[in-house]
């Protein structure tokens, strides 16, 4: 027969031990702490969230709101949260007033320059970006680090010298004039934007159509540009509000009534003599707000994905 032998384990004295419930029962306090924390944590994130989003609505909704008082009401010393006697006065009045340029006139030229600014700035920014992401010339740091450093200057500072440009070459007052001024102000950061997207795409993808027989330009147009197009929605969407909210410019270019642009026609119930009609400006800035929410309900598909796509292959 042979020997018991002795382990380890038969040396090491035993302790009380704890059954699975037990052991389950000693860590509920701590998991009910973890989780009381984890909900305090989501409350108030979900109440910052809360506040930031009224925070944020609230010129929307007194914008809206006072659009729809009467004239009296909106100079009362107190202010009025909800409209108590409601009016579309306001809308008609903007809309079909004879005393001032009509809205109708400011709005088509609106339109006419940011459409033209979004199609050309995304044109020529999506052609330099190809350029800069696909080939390879002398020069081309110094080109990128150019584009950065023109996102630096203030336009303000270069008004004066754009307008006797402009004014040389026949274009004040014109929207062809203003659109080159928007398109050359837009392009930089497009240009930089688009960069990062066509940069996100293999350049493999293109290589590989070029050996099924398709030339350059057809891989570009068959392979990139459909990975891109949310990428060119949400630069888009940068140009569009630069060039629909643009002031400045517009007001030193454009300074012949039938040309002015919403920002600018806006001034006009700013009187000397009467003062400020601010149920006319309220009423003005919400039909101003209504193209720019239907563009945004158009887009927000491909802008949202666009936005992704740049976060995380730009």
């Amino acid at each position: 027969m042979t020997a018991p032998t002795t382990t380890v384990a038969d040396l090491v004295p035993a302790g009380p031990r704890r059954s699975g419930a037990a052991g389950r029962t000693a860590r509920t306090p701590a998991g009910r702490r973890r989780g009381g924390r984890t909900l305090a944590g989501r409350l108030v994130v979900n109440a910052a969230a809360v506040v930031v989003f009224a925070a944020s609505m609230f010129p929307v909704y007194w914008m809206v709101t006072t659009s729809l008082l009467p004239n009296r009401l909106v100079r009362r010393p107190d202010p009025l949260f909800v409209p108590v006697e409601p009016t579309l006065s306001n809308y008609h009045r903007v809309i079909v007033d004879e005393s001032q340029f009509p809205f109708l006139d400011a709005l088509r030229n609106s339109l006419a320059v940011t459409l033209l600014t979004v199609v050309g700035a995304l044109l020529l920014a999506l052609l330099a970006a190809l350029a800069l992401t696909r080939y390879r010339f002398r020069g081309r740091r110094w080109f990128i680090l150019v584009i950065l450093a023109v996102q630096m200057l203030p336009g303000e500072a270069m008004i004066l010298s754009i307008y006797h440009l402009l004014d040389g070459w026949d274009l004040t007052n014109t929207i062809i004039g203003l659109t080159i001024v928007y398109i050359a102000a837009v392009l930089p950061f497009t240009i930089w934007t688009l960069r990062g997207f066509i940069a996100g795409v293999p350049v493999e993808l293109e290589e590989a159509a070029m050996v099924d027989g398709c030339s350059r330009f057809s891989a570009y147009r068959r392979v990139t540009f459909p990975l891109v197009a949310p990428g060119l929605v949400a630069t888009g969407v940068f140009a569009f509000i630069q060039a629909w909210n643009e002031f400045v410019t517009a007001l030193v270019l454009m300074n012949r009534p039938e040309n002015l642009t919403l920002p600018v026609w806006l001034r006009s119930f700013n009187k000397v003599n009467a003062g400020t009609d601010w149920a006319g400006i309220m009423a003005g800035s919400t039909l101003m707000t209504i193209p720019v929410v239907i563009f945004f309900l158009a887009v927000q598909s491909r802008m949202s994905a666009g936005i992704v796509q740049g976060a995380v292959k730009g």
